[in-house]
């Protein structure tokens, strides 16, 4: 099974994660069959070089902004006699569009464990073909799929992910200075974003792993593979607050020294600071949250719960219980002004999070945003589809100025001293990717207006740089 190498998106974070969807089919596979986990973010040779024909299935995990290099990573697989499976959140919802290439055999749709182990059955001849479900293929040029799986609704039943298939030396990220890896708690999300297309994927329904499943993973975590750090990352960690509570109660009894991130919302926080407090006190030191805008009515169209005065009141509850916060803010909707985006700069400022990650809104595939705004789309090369590049046509922001406009909203929240300071490390560790992006892909495919814009954010790096040096 193989994770495909990430783009600029990926590396400009300096994120170094396992890829847990592998792991987990891996642990339903390997009692009955030989699995190898290959993960090209980290191991070599090149992907191009592998040997492929090696294996009889090879198994492809497929996300929007790697689905091209993926798809070149199938064509060698293919060429080289393999089955090629690809699953993953694009091709669940892009499967004609996968199987149109000729080099993939079949698309797992969705939640991949029991539908890819049932397709494996089959080609192992172990199974019918009429008991595999959520799967794609041609038949005489047509796409034909199976019935859906069922989504696990008992996530416990689960067996924990492969670790012990990965090359775990490999993932030095840290947190607070402590090695750090994920783990997933839960899957789904209700709440359904015009944007995200996580609640088709994974359904709308939240199903959480019991408290008692999720300590005994996190024990083998702490002390079997040695990490002090763990970042759980569910689409939200806190939907449950009574669950998220007895989970920091847990940690504390076992009097485990551990520091953790989780995903929350602006208007959980709001609604129960006593579970902030608690789960601050069990090592609760990051979170990732999405305020995504400044102006009312962009959050109304995001079909976001909160306001700005909730996300005000969010950060001051985290700020007071010495929770580091990495704010997600969204630029260029399709009605949307420079004066709105302008104020989201502001409101990022304003807010202070300790790290804002800044994207332009992309049309994913799968999210309700993509269908509405397929007539607007300004390229199909999906390795653009990183929240790095304008990718749809917007009625008041052309997509020059709009790659201005977030350049200038990086530059602008880190460029202040006192910010720069407080995430040196992070920002020199982004220095390098972020001049090949500005001069590699920038200067290269956009306009002369971009190349003006590249030239400035170039003198402000070179600012930061001194200002941190």
């Amino acid at each position: 099974m193989v994770a495909p190498p990430a783009g600029f998106s990926y590396r400009v974070l300096g994120v170094s994660r396992p890829p847990l969807g592998l792991a987990y089919m891996a642990s339903l596979l390997r009692d009955s069959y030989d699995v190898k986990i290959v993960d090209f973010n980290v191991e070599t040779p090149q992907w191009s070089d592998y040997p492929y024909g090696d294996f009889d299935i090879v198994g492809i995990s497929v996300d929007t902004s790697r689905c091209p290099v993926s798809f070149e990573i199938a064509r060698a697989a293919k060429e080289q006699g393999s089955t090629v499976v690809v699953g993953g959140p694009h091709v669940s919802f892009m499967a004609e569009e996968a199987l149109a290439t000729g080099v993939i055999d079949y698309v797992v749709r969705n939640e991949g464990e029991y539908s890819f182990l049932s397709l494996v059955e089959f080609l192992n001849k172990s199974k019918p073909f009429d008991q595999v479900r959520g799967v794609s293929y041609l038949a005489d040029g047509k796409v034909l799929s199976t019935p859906d799986a069922p989504f696990v609704h008992d996530l416990d039943s689960l067996p924990f992910p492969a670790r012990d298939m990965l090359p775990l030396d490999q993932y030095r990220e840290r947190m607070n200075g402590r090695l750090m890896t994920t783990m997933v708690t839960s899957r789904g999300c209700p709440f359904n974003c015009d944007f995200c297309s996580s609640s088709e994927f994974f359904g709308v329904r939240w199903r959480a792993r019991s408290v008692d499943n999720m300590l005994e993973e996190i024990d083998i975590i702490h002390n079997k593979h040695g990490y002090d750090a763990m970042s759980f990352v569910d689409d939200n960690f806190t939907l449950n607050p009574e669950r998220a509570i007895k989970v920091s109660e847990r940690i504390l009894a076992n009097g485990w020294d551990i520091v953790w991130a989780a995903m929350t919302r602006v208007d959980t926080v709001v609604k129960h600071p006593e579970m902030v407090r608690q789960m601050a006190k069990a090592g609760f030191s990051w979170t990732f949250i999405g305020f995504e805008s400044g102006n009312e009515e962009m959050l109304s169209a995001y079909g976001k719960k909160a306001c700005t005065d909730d996300a005000r009141r969010a950060m001051s509850i985290l700020k007071d219980n010495n929770v580091r916060v990495t704010g997600a803010f969204i630029l260029g909707a399709v009605d949307e002004t420079e004066e709105m985006i302008e104020s989201t700069i502001e409101f990022a400022k304003e807010l202070d999070p300790t790290r804002a990650q800044f994207s332009l809104l992309t049309p994913y595939p799968g999210a309700k945003l993509y269908e509405r705004v397929a007539d607007r789309l300004l390229t199909r090369d999906y390795t653009k589809y990183s929240g790095m590049y304008p990718t749809m046509r917007l009625d008041h922001i052309s997509p020059e100025r709009l790659t201005r406009l977030l350049i200038s909203a990086y530059s602008s929240f880190y460029g202040r001293p006192g910010k720069a300071i407080e995430n040196s490390s992070y920002i020199c560790r982004m220095i390098p990717s972020i001049t090949r992006f500005l001069t590699n892909k920038l200067i290269v495919n956009e306009t002369k207006s971009a190349c003006r814009a590249c030239v400035s954010a170039g003198r402000q790096v070179a600012n930061l740089y001194r200002i941190l040096t």
